[in-house]
């Protein structure tokens, strides 16, 4: 869809908003969201490697309480109000790995808490998620078909 063709006047005007616009400070957000992601990898690590010990499992599948425990402290983080504080300056290395998706999860549970527990929580959480959910199934459903296959 083209864009609709401005006025001068608005073309000044944005022109005007763009020079008052703040720049952002690129490498500073890449190097937040590189550490912050790099703390979020650290800590799943970590979750392995105590799931690996204390239920004496291989890591492959320690990982699976692991990531249900990131999707845990994800969740409750959202829900205390923690996470959106640390997202501001975290940027995409917390919003990215699993516990993004855990935030946008109870992100649209909480908004939508006042319309009841049926219309508002349990069908309004997925409406971001649902989509991720969807074609993150048929994607693995499409590449297990594929390798069953020619495997």
């Amino acid at each position: 869809m083209a864009k609709p063709k401005l006025t001068p006047k608005q073309q000044k005007y944005q022109n005007k908003v763009k020079q008052a616009e703040p720049k952002p400070d690129y490498l500073r957000n890449a190097l937040l969201a590189f550490f912050s992601g790099g703390l979020v990898c650290l800590i799943g690590q970590a979750l392995i490697d105590f799931y690996t010990v204390t239920m004496r499992v291989p890591p492959k599948e320690a990982a699976n309480p692991a990531t249900a425990t990131m999707i845990l402290i994800g969740s409750l983080l959202t829900g205390f109000g923690v996470f959106d504080k640390l997202a501001k300056y975290a940027g995409a290395g917390l919003a990215v790995p699993v516990t993004g998706f855990a935030n946008s999860v109870v992100s649209a549970a909480l908004e939508f808490r006042e319309e009841g527990l049926i219309y508002g929580v349990c069908a309004k959480m997925f409406t971001l998620a649902g989509a991720v959910i969807t074609f993150g199934v048929m994607t693995a459903f499409v590449f297990g078909l594929i390798h069953a296959i020619f495997h």
